[in-house]
Protein backbone atom coordinates (compact mmCIF):
# COMPACT_ATOMS: atom_id res chain seq x y z
CA UNK A 1 0.00 0.00 0.00
CA UNK A 2 2.19 2.41 -1.04
CA UNK A 3 0.35 4.95 -2.46
CA UNK A 4 -1.61 7.28 -0.28
CA UNK A 5 -3.78 9.05 -3.23
CA UNK A 6 -6.67 6.76 -4.93
CA UNK A 7 -6.89 8.55 -8.21
CA UNK A 8 -6.19 5.67 -10.36
CA UNK A 9 -8.32 3.57 -8.31
CA UNK A 10 -9.92 0.85 -10.67
CA UNK A 11 -12.23 -1.83 -8.60
CA UNK A 12 -13.06 -1.93 -5.09
CA UNK A 13 -14.69 -5.11 -3.53
CA UNK A 14 -16.46 -5.02 -0.25
CA UNK A 15 -17.54 -7.99 1.77
CA UNK A 16 -20.55 -6.93 3.17
CA UNK A 17 -21.27 -7.82 7.05
CA UNK A 18 -24.07 -6.94 9.49
CA UNK A 19 -22.50 -3.78 11.41
CA UNK A 20 -19.15 -3.39 9.14
CA UNK A 21 -17.89 -3.62 5.87
CA UNK A 22 -14.49 -4.77 4.64
CA UNK A 23 -13.32 -2.58 1.66
CA UNK A 24 -10.67 -3.49 -0.66
CA UNK A 25 -9.25 -1.48 -3.60
CA UNK A 26 -7.16 -2.14 -6.79
CA UNK A 27 -5.23 0.36 -8.84
CA UNK A 28 -4.54 0.23 -12.26
CA UNK A 29 -1.29 -1.30 -11.83
CA UNK A 30 -3.05 -4.28 -10.46
CA UNK A 31 -1.33 -3.13 -7.03
CA UNK A 32 -3.69 -2.84 -3.19
CA UNK A 33 -3.75 0.71 -2.39
CA UNK A 34 -6.75 0.44 -0.30
CA UNK A 35 -7.48 -1.92 2.41
CA UNK A 36 -10.14 -0.43 5.47
CA UNK A 37 -12.95 -1.51 7.39
CA UNK A 38 -15.83 0.87 7.78
CA UNK A 39 -19.06 0.87 9.37
CA UNK A 40 -22.24 0.35 7.77
CA UNK A 41 -23.68 4.18 8.53
CA UNK A 42 -20.32 5.55 7.15
CA UNK A 43 -20.52 3.78 3.50
CA UNK A 44 -21.49 6.75 1.55
CA UNK A 45 -19.01 9.43 3.37
CA UNK A 46 -16.23 6.98 2.69
CA UNK A 47 -16.97 6.42 -0.77
CA UNK A 48 -17.31 9.95 -1.63
CA UNK A 49 -14.09 10.80 -1.10
CA UNK A 50 -13.54 8.00 -3.74
CA UNK A 51 -12.50 8.13 -7.30
CA UNK A 52 -15.65 7.11 -8.98
CA UNK A 53 -14.51 2.85 -10.48
CA UNK A 54 -16.33 -0.42 -10.65
CA UNK A 55 -17.25 -1.56 -7.03
CA UNK A 56 -18.45 -5.37 -6.42
CA UNK A 57 -20.22 -7.17 -4.07
CA UNK A 58 -21.48 -10.37 -3.31
CA UNK A 59 -24.93 -10.80 -4.35
CA UNK A 60 -26.98 -10.73 -0.89
CA UNK A 61 -30.26 -8.95 0.42
CA UNK A 62 -27.99 -5.86 1.56
CA UNK A 63 -25.95 -5.89 -1.84
CA UNK A 64 -29.37 -4.21 -3.36
CA UNK A 65 -29.64 -1.47 -1.11
CA UNK A 66 -25.91 -0.82 -1.00
CA UNK A 67 -25.83 -1.03 -4.93
CA UNK A 68 -28.56 1.61 -5.14
CA UNK A 69 -27.17 3.86 -2.87
CA UNK A 70 -23.65 3.60 -4.30
CA UNK A 71 -25.25 4.41 -8.00
CA UNK A 72 -26.58 7.35 -6.76
CA UNK A 73 -23.05 8.71 -5.94
CA UNK A 74 -21.73 7.66 -9.27
CA UNK A 75 -20.45 4.20 -8.98
CA UNK A 76 -20.65 1.41 -11.12
CA UNK A 77 -21.94 -1.39 -9.35
CA UNK A 78 -21.65 -5.29 -9.80
CA UNK A 79 -23.62 -7.54 -7.66
CA UNK A 80 -21.34 -11.15 -7.35
CA UNK A 81 -23.04 -14.28 -7.36
CA UNK A 82 -20.77 -15.98 -4.58
CA UNK A 83 -20.12 -19.17 -7.10
CA UNK A 84 -18.07 -16.71 -9.43
CA UNK A 85 -16.05 -15.37 -6.29
CA UNK A 86 -14.82 -18.52 -4.92
CA UNK A 87 -12.03 -18.86 -7.51
CA UNK A 88 -10.59 -15.54 -6.69
CA UNK A 89 -9.97 -16.31 -2.62
CA UNK A 90 -6.22 -16.92 -1.81
CA UNK A 91 -5.68 -18.04 1.14
CA UNK A 92 -7.51 -18.44 4.08
CA UNK A 93 -11.16 -17.14 4.26
CA UNK A 94 -11.75 -14.05 5.76
CA UNK A 95 -13.40 -10.77 5.35
CA UNK A 96 -10.45 -9.02 3.71
CA UNK A 97 -9.60 -12.04 1.28
CA UNK A 98 -13.60 -12.37 0.53
CA UNK A 99 -13.52 -8.65 -0.66
CA UNK A 100 -9.95 -9.01 -2.13
CA UNK A 101 -11.53 -11.85 -4.00
CA UNK A 102 -15.24 -9.86 -5.11
CA UNK A 103 -12.57 -7.19 -6.27
CA UNK A 104 -10.75 -9.11 -8.97
CA UNK A 105 -14.02 -11.26 -9.98
CA UNK A 106 -15.41 -7.63 -10.71
CA UNK A 107 -12.95 -6.80 -13.35
CA UNK A 108 -13.86 -9.98 -15.34
CA UNK A 109 -15.73 -8.33 -18.74
CA UNK A 110 -17.84 -11.35 -19.31
CA UNK A 111 -18.95 -12.17 -16.04
CA UNK A 112 -22.98 -12.81 -15.30
CA UNK A 113 -24.19 -10.34 -12.44
CA UNK A 114 -27.03 -10.68 -10.86
CA UNK A 115 -29.43 -7.58 -11.64
CA UNK A 116 -29.99 -5.15 -9.11
CA UNK A 117 -33.22 -4.92 -7.87
CA UNK A 118 -35.44 -2.11 -6.25
CA UNK A 119 -37.16 -2.21 -2.88
CA UNK A 120 -40.13 -2.81 -4.26
CA UNK A 121 -39.18 -5.81 -6.51
CA UNK A 122 -37.52 -6.56 -3.03
CA UNK A 123 -40.82 -6.17 -0.85
CA UNK A 124 -42.05 -8.20 -3.22
CA UNK A 125 -39.75 -11.20 -3.46
CA UNK A 126 -40.47 -11.23 0.59
CA UNK A 127 -44.65 -11.48 0.23
CA UNK A 128 -44.19 -14.33 -2.02
CA UNK A 129 -41.63 -16.30 0.35
CA UNK A 130 -43.98 -15.52 3.32
CA UNK A 131 -47.31 -16.46 1.10
CA UNK A 132 -45.46 -19.92 -0.08
CA UNK A 133 -45.06 -20.57 3.98
CA UNK A 134 -48.12 -20.18 4.79
CA UNK A 135 -49.62 -22.15 2.05
CA UNK A 136 -47.17 -24.89 2.66
CA UNK A 137 -48.19 -24.99 6.06
CA UNK A 138 -52.04 -24.91 5.23
CA UNK A 139 -51.26 -27.67 3.13
CA UNK A 140 -49.58 -29.72 6.21
CA UNK A 141 -52.22 -29.42 8.35
CA UNK A 142 -54.88 -30.50 6.03
CA UNK A 143 -53.42 -33.50 4.88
Amino acid sequence: MAKTDFDELMSIGIDIGKDTFHVVGFDTDGQLVLRRQIKRLALIAVFEKLPRCIVGMEACLSAHFVSRSLRKIGFEPRIIPAIYVKPFIKGQKNDYNDAEAIAEAALRPNLTVVPEKSQEQLDLQALHRVRSRLVSRRTATIN
